[in-house]
């Protein structure tokens, strides 16, 4: 991550997430560690995937300790293997034991999103359809999950509500109809914002596209239907499919010739990747 969105948008959240694990004191490290001690911990790969966050887990220790060392073997979107040592830290035992589980907790599922999508956008090469993330975030943890996502492969759609304009069924219902939620959008809305109307079948697309709609969702839509909307769509607006879009399915909207897919399970449902500090030891 960039050092300055580092600082601005990144350290308050790390110290949110210190601060809920060590309310008052480390209880347990206090027991066994009366005083400073040097020492150093090796951080290990439990299982193969696509690494992501360690400048994230540098960054929790520093916190803490600034004159900690975590010497890094692997650079975010590196390829790693079970048994592989991603780093070494070195520094106060105590800091080293006191930052361990935020450090990782943040490292696992940073990698774990980052491996789940190499996993999906692998299934679209050889396409022009790109692979987009959602707002389907845990959080807190959104600025984390989305770089995640591009480690791994992947784009970010908006970054949030203030990003973009995306109209959708509620919003529709409440403009009144397809036709008037573009109209509205377009009169309000920065004209430096484009304009994405999520659709569920082909009257309501026709509808969106003569409006002007610059972008269209078709949200859980049949493989027939998404390739018609894209073939009347051609030279007047880009396609977006949506809906419970899965690496188990994501392959049969390879040909369809969407612009974009989006997926809520590569933030929501992506496992961890097990990666654990281990071997601590003190040194001189």
């Amino acid at each position: 991550m960039n050092p300055i969105t580092t600082r601005l948008n990144v350290d308050n959240l790390l110290l949110q997430a210190l601060r809920e694990d060590i309310s008052d004191e480390d209880v347990t490290t206090n027991s066994v560690m009366r005083t400073y001690k040097k020492g150093e911990a090796q951080l290990i790969c439990k299982e193969d995937g696509i690494i992501a966050g360690m400048d994230i887990f540098q960054r929790v220790f520093e916190l803490l300790e600034p004159e900690i060392q975590v010497e890094k073997y692997v650079s975010d979107g590196a390829e790693v293997k079970k048994g592989d040592i991603l780093a070494v830290v070195r520094g106060d035992i105590r800091v080293i034991l006191s930052g361990e589980r935020t450090a990782l907790n943040y490292l696992q599922r940073m990698s774990g999103i980052a491996t789940y999508t190499h996993s999906v956008a692998k299934l679209l090469e050889g396409s022009h359809t790109k692979l987009l993330d959602t707002r389907k975030t845990t959080p807190n943890m959104r600025i984390f999950e989305k770089y995640a996502v591009r480690v791994g492969g992947g784009h970010n759609h908006r970054y949030n509500l203030s990003d973009g304009v995306l109209i959708k069924d509620n919003h529709i219902g409440a403009a009144g109809g397809v036709r008037q939620a573009v109209e509205m959008a377009r009169e309000y809305a920065p004209f430096v914002r484009k304009i994405e109307i999520e659709v569920e079948n082909l009257d309501m697309f026709k509808e969106a596209l003569e409006a002007g709609a610059d972008i269209i969702m078709l949200d859980n839509m049949s493989v027939e239907t998404m390739k018609e909307a894209v073939t009347m769509a051609k030279g007047r607006a880009e396609t977006e499919c949506s809906g419970n879009i899965t690496r188990e399915n994501i392959e049969q909207i390879k040909d369809i010739g969407v612009d974009y897919v989006s997926s809520g399970a590569l933030t929501h449902s992506a496992p961890i990747l097990d990666v654990s500090l281990k071997n601590l030891h003190p040194i001189e």
